[in-house]
């Protein structure tokens, strides 16, 4: 079995870069609306100039749970996929290999921190990414979020469709590429779940497993009483904005900004609102200690400054192109669709960078 063969062009840039956009197209102009708050959660809803037509593209939930999309360690994919004559392949499960296949008509989007359960380990999607079609097998750029358990519970994945991992763990697989401090994250997590749920701690101390402890019961009922009005009350204004292109949000913790998503179109933004807020949520309850004083204009100023001092870019021709920009104190990362009448920036994630010198949790 052979992985998928595409072509990855990385491009590194130590130039001033705007916004990633192609030629000829209208930059993307983003508005901040006044806040939404629940406990210490504050939402920013934000509006665009633009509106695409996002209907193409195929979300990891609707493609597991319609069974086109399928998610399985590397060792197994001879089993999925067998050419004729071509004798199986065996290679061994690694921590951050997965492997999936996209056997159906659409696109596939698969957005980072996204959470896939199952297999020797559950894992975080690391980067944002585009399937075509049809695909052949593609290696997955995954990092284990359950750091004590190596036993397989099944050869096949299935997505955590209720929540997407919040910002403290998205973050370090993202920006730091680096396991280790999202397994350090994963704890302090679990630590301040433990906290702020005491009823769940025996269960939290005889399990390492993420999305285990955010799917428990005492865990969730907090974690949703901090999401549920915001879901509720921005699902409205979504509707209400329809005309304006409600498209994201920033973020803010204890009132410091710590994460921006925006999407091209409202209908993305609707298809992961209730994944996308209760991992704000669950950052609000059970993640780093944060202090600032963030209001709206420091908001707008958040999701404008999308520049910055170097750019990395990686490209697989004619599916997407993902980019990767270091500004002061914070990073941005871009996800742009290079699939015919689809070509344009699809997502865009933000965070603070405290290691940049940007807004830094208090000690």
């Amino acid at each position: 079995m052979c992985f998928s063969n595409r072509i990855l062009s990385v491009l590194v840039l130590f130039v001033l870069v705007p916004m990633a956009v192609f030629a000829g197209e209208r930059e993307y102009k983003y508005s901040v609306l006044a806040p939404i708050s629940s406990g210490n959660l504050t939402i920013y809803p934000v509006v665009s100039n633009v509106n695409r037509n996002t209907s193409a593209f195929l979300t990891l939930d609707e493609g597991v749970r319609s069974g086109s999309v399928v998610i399985t360690e590397s060792g197994q994919v001879a089993g999925l996929v067998r050419r004729p004559g071509q004798r199986p392949t065996h290679s061994g499960a690694e921590v951050n290999r997965l492997v999936l296949l996209n056997n159906s008509d659409r696109p596939l989007l698969l957005l980072a921190g996204e959470i896939v359960t199952g297999g020797k380990q559950d894992r975080v999607i690391g980067s944002d990414r585009i399937v075509p079609p049809h695909s052949d097998p593609v290696d997955l750029s995954v990092f284990c979020v359950e750091p004590g358990r190596w036993v397989a519970r099944s050869d096949k994945f299935s997505s955590m469709g209720a929540q997407m991992a919040q910002p403290s763990v998205r973050l370090p697989a993202m920006a730091k590429k680096d396991q280790n401090a999202v397994w350090e994250n994963v704890r302090t997590s679990q630590r301040n779940a433990a906290k702020a749920a005491p009823a769940a701690s025996p269960m939290i101390s005889t399990t390492s497993s993420y999305a285990g402890v955010m799917q428990n019961e005492e865990v969730g009922r907090k974690v949703e009483s901090v999401a549920a009005p915001l879901r509720r009350d921005y699902s409205k204004l979504i509707r209400e904005l329809k005309q304006q292109n409600a498209v994201g949000v920033v973020v803010a913790v204890d009132g410091q900004l710590v994460w921006a998503d925006v999407f091209a179109s409202t209908e993305l933004l609707e298809n992961y609102w209730p994944k996308l807020i209760r991992s704000y949520a669950a950052e609000a309850v059970t993640g780093l200690p944060y202090n600032g004083d963030a209001n709206q204009m420091m908001a707008q100023r958040f999701i404008n400054q999308l520049g910055g001092e170097r750019e990395v870019t990686e490209t697989e021709p004619g599916v997407f192109r993902s980019s990767e920009v270091d500004g002061p104190g914070y990073k941005v990362f871009f996800l742009a669709s290079l699939l015919p009448k689809v070509e344009f920036v699809v997502h865009t994630a933000k965070m603070v960078d405290a290691s940049k010198g940007g807004l830094s949790p208090t000690e």
